[in-house]
């Protein structure tokens, strides 16, 4: 991509760019800027009051300014005039260190610098309900194991075709769109990329999946648990590590264990080390935590951990090796930051590899039905509270993503918490007014 905003406006066509940045609790923030002001936008940025948004910041604050890298930049395949693109925040000629993106850029950096980079893979679920959020929007997607139900992803042709065609003039490698396993509940992949990369784009994939559900009359959520009994929405990530030149891929060796080479060993171990603190930035939410510690859903599973284990090509574990040279985390969700989710894998890999963490003790049983027997491994948290705890005392993690990142983090999400805790529910009345 060239690196001169203006002139991709004038080549393409483009009225407008949406100058956008994701802050600490995945909201999306835009400002748009006509063409001709985007030349001293590229330069300087585009001002914002970062309290104004989900940030640790307060009104005395001078202008955050939200700087577009012009290698992310995305014309709107539905809207040809405008264009996304994703923005490093900046204040007072610093990098915000508590922005997400920044936060990214410098664990790839520093990933760099150990001659490692890291490419992966999202897989990001999403349901399809009624503007109003209540239910599902297919009234016939009623299977107890709708997953790959072929009528009711042809009922949702026009909505998923549509993004899958976007994504293949795009250039995103698109291969395969699906019915999951919830009613209502739709995958759509498209090909791993580096870190930096797959971030912008699932960043930007969520803005298209709604924007167009929205063209349609419908809603899309990437909500981790939307309806009680359903499968949730997951947002697992394929991982592996490449050499300076991109071409050799460092977890690659078929003589190990599952192909996995002993540096991939070390990172897989990283993230089995910090999994427990690293719960709180990949399932951000008070709601993520009835997924991944959800009773069995109608479909018989809820393709969720609650334990941290790791195995080899088996959907029942927190990590699973599917094949030489890779591994699926499986914890993320769908409220997991498009841009936090890939700094805590390569902050928890780096680690893992610097310290030469070991995984340890496979496990190739079925979690689901043979969980219980497995008592020497940990439980991932229970609630959201308990997540941040452990990410307050991991004290390596915390460092690897930036302190003052993490104290950020920390803070917003503790007042997030006590904000649920002291919210008034049914349940509550439900269980207590008679006793």
């Amino acid at each position: 991509m060239g690196n001169d905003l203006a002139a991709f406006a004038k080549e393409n066509g483009v009225k407008y760019f949406m100058i956008s940045y994701t802050d600490l609790f995945s909201g999306q923030r835009a400002k748009l800027v006509p063409a001709q002001a985007i030349a001293d936008m590229q330069k300087d940025g585009a001002g914002f009051a970062g309290f104004a948004t989900w940030l640790d910041l307060t009104p005395a604050h001078p202008d955050m300014l939200a700087v577009p890298d012009p290698d992310s930049v995305i014309q709107l395949p539905w809207k040809k005039d405008v264009a996304w693109v994703a923005a490093n925040c900046i204040m007072d000629d610093k990098e915000v260190n508590q922005a997400p993106r920044n936060t990214l850029k410098r664990l790839i950096d520093e990933a760099a610098r150990d001659g490692m980079h890291v490419k992966t893979g999202v897989e990001a679920e999403f349901f399809l309900i009624s503007p109003d959020g209540k239910a599902i929007s297919d009234e016939y997607d009623t299977a107890s194991k709708p997953c790959y139900d072929q009528q009711a992803v042809m009922r949702r042709y026009d909505v998923i075709a549509e993004i899958c065609d976007h994504m293949l003039a795009l250039g995103w490698g698109p291969y395969q769109n699906d019915h999951e396993d919830a009613n209502g509940q739709f995958e759509m992949n498209w090909t791993f990329d580096h870190a930096l990369a797959t971030a912008d784009k699932h960043s930007f994939f969520k803005f298209m999946v709604k924007s167009i559900a929205e063209k349609h009359g419908l809603r899309a959520t990437f909500m981790p648990k939307p309806f009680q009994g359903l499968t949730g929405n997951g947002c697992h990530a394929h991982i592996s590590v490449w050499d300076e030149t991109g071409k050799t891929n460092v977890f690659a060796d078929n003589s190990q264990e599952l192909g996995l080479s002993a540096k991939g060993r070390n990172f897989l171990g990283g993230i089995m080390k910090h999994a427990s603190a690293l719960a709180a930035i990949t399932n951000p939410t008070v709601n993520s935590y009835k997924r991944i510690n959800a009773p069995r859903t109608i479909s018989g599973a809820t393709w969720a951990p609650n334990t941290v284990t790791w195995t080899g090509n088996n959907r029942t574990h927190m990590v699973r090796v599917p094949g030489p040279g890779r591994f699926e985390l499986r914890l993320p969700d769908g409220a997991a930051n498009p841009y936090l989710l890939q700094a805590v894998i390569i902050a928890a890999g780096l680690d893992g590899i610097r310290s030469k963490a070991d995984p340890g003790k496979r496990y190739d049983i079925d979690m689901y039905q043979l969980g219980h027997t497995v008592t020497d491994a940990p439980k991932l948290p229970l609630n959201l509270l308990d997540a941040l705890r452990e990410f307050d005392k991991d004290k390596s993690l915390k460092a690897a993503l930036g302190e003052e990142f993490s104290s950020a983090y920390l803070k917003l999400k503790q007042q997030e918490w006590n904000s649920y805790a002291s919210h008034f529910t049914q349940w509550e009345r439900d269980h207590t007014l008679d006793i």
